[in-house]
C-alpha cells in the first residue's frame, strides 16, 4: 500500500509541472477572448489597461509588504526614473499597442505574432551586450539562424494575407453587434496597421524585459518593483486614457464581459502567472516553461473560431509555422547554453547564464522568472 502511495505521490510530482503550464497557457488564451468580447461590448483598451493594474495591485502589493519588507532597499531617483519609463513601456505603450492590433486584426492572429518576442529580445540583448554570440559554435549559432527564421515568419504574416478559412464551423456564439464576427472582416489596410502595431507592442515588450533586468541589479525586491510598474502603470495609463478618451462615461463599466475582462486579466495573467511560471521553471527550468508557449496560439485559435466565429488565413498560417520553427531553434541553442554554462560554473541546469551578486540575465526576466543569489529562496513560487 505504501509503494502504490509513494508511486502515486510520484507521478502526480511528475504530472504537476505539465498540468501547471498548461493551465497557464489556457489562461492567456482565455484573456485574449475575453478581452476582444469586451471590445466589441465597448470596452476602451486605455480604460481596461488602467483597471487591469488596478486589480494587479491590489493583488500583488500586500505580498511585497510582507514578503519583502526586510529587504526592501532604499528608493532612489535614477531607480525612480527607471519604474517610471518601465510603467510606461509594458502597462501604457505595450497594451495598448496590443489591444489597438487585435481589434485590427484577430485574437488568433495576435497571439501568434506573440512568438516573435523572443526574436526581438534576442536582438535587443544582444545590442545591449546582455546575450553573446559564437558563430564557432552551431547551438550559438542556432540563435542567430532561428531569429531570422522568426523575423521571416513575421514578415509573411504582415505582408501575406491569402484566403480565409474557419477552423470549427458553426461558431460565434459571441459576435459583433448585430451580427457574425465573420461579417466586419477587416480591410487589407486596416490588417497591415494591426500587424505593426502587434510587432511594436513586442518591441516594447522586449525593452521592458531589458531595462527590468538592469532595474533589477539596483532594486533586487522583485515583487515591489512589479508594484511599482502596476502604480506606474495606473498613473500614466490614467493620463494617457484622459488625453484619447475625452467622453468619461468610458470610465463606467457594469456587471458584464468588462468587468469580467478587468478582474480575469488582472487576476490570472498579472498575479497567478508569477506564481505558477516561478514554480515551474524552478522545477524544470525556463525551456521547458518555454517550449509550451506556441500551445497558446492554438488554444486561443480554437476558442477565436468557437466564441468569435474568427477566420484564419492562410498567411497567418504559414507566418506562424514559421514563428514556431524559428522560436524552437532558438530554444534549442539556449538548452545548450545552459548546458554550457551549467559545466562551466557548475551551477544546477535549468539556468539562463550565470547569475552573481543576486543579478538576473535578460532572459530570466523574459520567461518571468525571478531568481536571487544561490544562497537566497526564490521569491515568486515559494511560500515563505
Amino acid at each position: 500500500m505504501e509503494e502504490q502511495n509513494g508511486s502515486k505521490m510520484g507521478f502526480l510530482h511528475k504530472v504537476k509541472p505539465y498540468l501547471a503550464i498548461v493551465s497557464l497557457q489556457f489562461g492567456y488564451s482565455g484573456m485574449y477572448v475575453i478581452t476582444m468580447v469586451s471590445f466589441k461590448h465597448g470596452m476602451s483598451h486605455w480604460i481596461l489597461s488602467v483597471y487591469r493594474h488596478v486589480v494587479a495591485l491590489i493583488i500583488i502589493a500586500p505580498f511585497a509588504f510582507v514578503l519583502e519588507r526586510k529587504i526592501r532597499p532604499k528608493m532612489t531617483l535614477p531607480i525612480f526614473l527607471r519604474i517610471v519609463a518601465l510603467g510606461f513601456l509594458e502597462p501604457v505603450l505595450d497594451q495598448n499597442l496590443y489591444n489597438m492590433g487585435m481589434k485590427m486584426t484577430s485574437t488568433t492572429f495576435a497571439s501568434a505574432t506573440v512568438n516573435v518576442l523572443p526574436a526581438i529580445t534576442f536582438i535587443m540583448a544582444l545590442i545591449f551586450r546582455l546575450e553573446t554570440v559564437n558563430l564557432k559554435k552551431f547551438h550559438s549559432l542556432a540563435k542567430v539562424i532561428g531569429t531570422c527564421i522568426t523575423v521571416s515568419g513575421a514578415m509573411v504574416m504582415t505582408l501575406y494575407k491569402g484566403p480565409a478559412y474557419q477552423l470549427i464551423k458553426g461558431g460565434g456564439a459571441i459576435g459583433h453587434h448585430g451580427g457574425s464576427g465573420s461579417n466586419d472582416e477587416p480591410s487589407d489596410q486596416n490588417w497591415v496597421a494591426g500587424t505593426v502595431m502587434l510587432i511594436s507592442s513586442c518591441g516594447s515588450w522586449a525593452g521592458f524585459f531589458i531595462l527590468q533586468s538592469f532595474t533589477l541589479k539596483k532594486y533586487p525586491a522583485e515583487l515591489s518593483l512589479t508594484a511599482w510598474i502596476c502604480l506606474m502603470g495606473i498613473i500614466e495609463g490614467s493620463i494617457a486614457s484622459f488625453i484619447f478618451e475625452r467622453d468619461l462615461s468610458v470610465w463606467v463599466i457594469g456587471w458584464d464581459s468588462r468587468l469580467l475582462a478587468c478582474v480575469y486579466s488582472g487576476v490570472i495573467c498579472s498575479g497567478m502567472a508569477y506564481y505558477v511560471q516561478g514554480i515551474v521553471s524552478r522545477e524544470r527550468g525556463p525551456v521547458f516553461l518555454t517550449s509550451f508557449s506556441p500551445l497558446c496560439m492554438i488554444i486561443t485559435a480554437a476558442l477565436g473560431s468557437l466564441v468569435l466565429a474568427e477566420q484564419v488565413h492562410l498567411g497567418s498560417i504559414f507566418g506562424a509555422i514559421l514563428i514556431v520553427c524559428g522560436l524552437y531553434t532558438v530554444v534549442w541553442g539556449k538548452s545548450k547554453d545552459n548546458n554550457q554554462n551549467t559545466i562551466d560554473t557548475g551551477k544546477v541546469e535549468g539556468q539562463e547564464l550565470p547569475i552573481k551578486n543576486g543579478t538576473k540575465s535578460a532572459s530570466d526576466i523574459f520567461e518571468g522568472i525571478e531568481v536571487n543569489a544561490p544562497d537566497e529562496k526564490l521569491k515568486i513560487g515559494a511560500r515563505s
